[in-house]
């Protein structure tokens, strides 16, 4: 008999973008609906460079919450910093003491949105405050793409590996990395097999597609996110990863909502929105290759077993029902378009 529901620990979005300002409110109770805790993206205008900065954004984040009727009792936002070419190991022990941030990020610099101040060499220039992060236990959030401006836009995750993460890994072994929204067979066997503490999150829009969404019809640009999605070859391989029992492979959303107008456009925005309606994705992608049975490890159970953190008490339901896609949702003064926008998914969370 076909399974109908699902109950499972309620999940956490290891990687999600929450925006600032007057579209906060419009984002972050999509993102509380469903997940208990969530690690906040830092690329604001001017970045999450410091512990004070990290507070203030979460200050934000709360009042916002408060706004929408989300308690902090019921969902958390987990804060990092921007790694720059100037982040000091004073500050990543800061960092640490007084919890302000549980990682930090790194942007290469002009890999994707709000990048520009990213890292121009990691190894030359940031190696005092890896260092740091390596003798307190504090990950590093690895965008995993060079930057090179000669180099496919489809090669740069597979180059990253062998011009970043090798070498990175070879000059600090106990650092704990998680490779971001991984897009590529290279990528999953490259985290499956490398030494020491290594984890990935993956998204749903890259194991539900391949890089034919983007221009089915035309150029669809609710569908173009960084790291772009890749060949069927790549999506197949982080499926393989996703529903595996490799520890390893967890959920992160990369949920990152830009105004319609700014996605379709000239030169329209990196994003997928998919906060509304991760879950769903998720249960989607699993189900179709009769690996339900493994979301709940993917989504719940793996993630905080790598940060150190205790499982969720609470849980989710998911049921076998059609979920309707809006096409459009308030963002603030405009409006947003999530992924698939006017579909139809077989699932639908319905209790928590």
């Amino acid at each position: 008999m076909t399974q109908q529901t699902l109950t499972m620990v309620r999940p956490d979005d290891w990687h999600v973008h929450l925006r600032d300002g007057a579209v906060l409110a419009s984002v972050v109770g999509a993102t509380a609906r469903q997940f208990a805790r969530a690690i906040v993206m830092p690329n604001l205008k001017p970045p999450v460079t410091t512990v004070a900065l990290a507070q203030a954004y979460r200050s934000r984040i709360e009042q916002a919450m408060a706004e929408v009727g989300v308690s902090k009792e019921d969902f958390t936002p987990l804060m990092t910093l921007y790694l720059t070419d100037n982040t000091t190991p004073d500050e990543i022990l800061r960092a640490k003491e007084t919890g302000a941030a549980l990682a930090v990020k790194l942007y290469p610099a002009g890999a994707t949105t709000n990048s520009d101040a990213g890292v121009t060499d990691l190894l030359g220039r940031c190696i005092p405050a890896l260092e740091a992060m390596q003798r307190v236990g504090m990950p590093l959030l690895v965008h995993g793409e060079v930057t090179d401006p000669f180099v496919d836009v489809f090669d740069r995750e597979a180059l990253f590996i062998d011009r970043v993460m090798i070498p990175l890994r070879k000059a600090l072994p106990a650092l704990p990395v998680v490779f971001e929204h991984i897009t590529t067979k290279d990528g999953a066997e490259y985290v499956r097999d490398a030494e020491g503490p290594v984890a990935a999150t993956i998204t749903a829009q890259h194991l539900l597609y391949n890089r034919n969404a983007i221009f089915q019809g035309g150029v669809r640009p609710h569908y173009y996110c960084l790291p772009i999605l890749k060949r069927e070859v790549h999506r197949l391989a982080l499926v393989e990863a996703a529903t595996s029992d490799s520890p390893r492979f967890f959920l992160g959303t990369d949920s990152a909502p830009h105004a319609k107008g700014l996605k379709e456009h000239a030169c329209g925005c990196a994003g997928c929105y998919t906060a509304l309606h991760a879950m769903e994705l998720y249960a989607t992608a699993f189900d179709r290759v009769g690996k339900l049975d493994k979301l709940e490890a993917f989504a719940s159970l793996r993630g905080p077993d790598f940060y150190g953190l205790p499982r969720n008490q609470g849980t989710i339901t998911l049921r076998r029902e059609p979920f309707a896609i809006p096409q459009e949702l308030s963002f603030g003064d405009e409006s947003i378009v999530p992924l698939a926008a006017g579909e139809s998914l077989p699932w639908s969370m319905v209790d928590r």
